[in-house]
């Protein structure tokens, strides 16, 4: 039997970073250093301060854009598909106008990581209001949002190749 690719996570990377990823997966070394860089969860667990997380952020970066109506964790996103969180637009008629909503849905999975780690979702799906594709626009906002942004997207991707070989961390 094949042993599984430890690194699906980290595809969009280098070789020579996946290969340095899987063998510090490979021997066991990836928990402890995220232990030591983020020793603890954030206490965002519920939705109500999730969304004002996300408004604070919204309104420190991206004042002018338009308001997000909901953010949720949601059980129904499966990081196999290499989806950290949605963004969505509804649309909605209400008499003779069309009101779009915008909401932001983190997986279920996220709700017991670092707060670094969460932020950086935040960042990615509100960024998302403003540029729609992962273009070069769309990155220096991230990047504006959260100078880090880069390092906690590879921390991220890293511990999610953990979970799935040795299980959770926080």
């Amino acid at each position: 039997m094949s042993k599984p690719n430890t690194v699906n996570y980290l595809s969009g990377y280098n070789p020579q970073l996946q290969q340095q990823a899987r063998e510090l997966l490979e021997a066991n070394r990836v928990g402890p250093m995220l232990l030591k860089k983020y020793p603890n969860a954030h206490a965002l667990n519920s939705e109500k301060a999730l969304y004002q997380y996300a408004q604070d952020l919204k309104n420190e970066f991206m004042r002018s854009s338009a308001p997000i109506s909901k953010v949720i964790y949601d059980d129904k996103i499966h990081v196999i598909n290499h989806a950290l969180g949605l963004h969505t637009y509804i649309s909605r008629v209400q008499g003779s106008k069309l009101k779009a909503k915008k909401e932001i849905r983190i997986s279920s999975l996220f709700r017991r990581v670092p707060e670094p780690l969460l932020r950086m979702i935040l960042v990615h799906e509100l960024a998302h209001v403003r540029e729609k594709e992962h273009n070069k626009a769309f990155y220096k906002l991230c990047c504006y949002m959260e100078p880090e942004y880069h390092q906690l997207e590879f921390d991220l991707r890293l511990y999610l190749s953990h979970r799935d070989q040795y299980g959770e961390l926080w």
